[in-house]
């Protein structure tokens, strides 16, 4: 299986990177390879996480608070959002 990203979901991983690469060097790339991970498990796994929201599932980050919002598709898995926990909870509904 493979993975793909809503563009708005590469957006928000893309400016999470930086943001915490701005706060301290090194810990951008730190955060790429915690979500790479849970991406990694969503894609070998991605029946094994929390249902959120009809066929939208939740991998949570380690270290780090966010999620990995996504959904099965014939080839792998949609990924819908790079979601920080402390965000409004449903801004990502309308990307289905």
């Amino acid at each position: 299986m493979s993975f793909s990203f809503h563009p708005e979901a590469e957006k928000e991983l893309t400016e999470a990177i930086a943001y915490y690469e701005q706060i301290e060097p090194g810990l951008g790339y730190d955060f790429a390879l915690e979500v790479y991970s849970a991406i990694r498990r969503s894609v070998d796994f991605p029946e094994a996480w929390s249902v959120l929201d009809g066929d939208v599932r939740r991998s949570l980050v380690k270290r780090f608070p966010y999620g990995i919002l996504y959904a099965q598709a014939e080839d792998g898995i949609l990924i819908l959002a790079v979601m920080n926990l402390h965000r409004e909870p449903g801004y990502w509904k309308n990307r289905k």
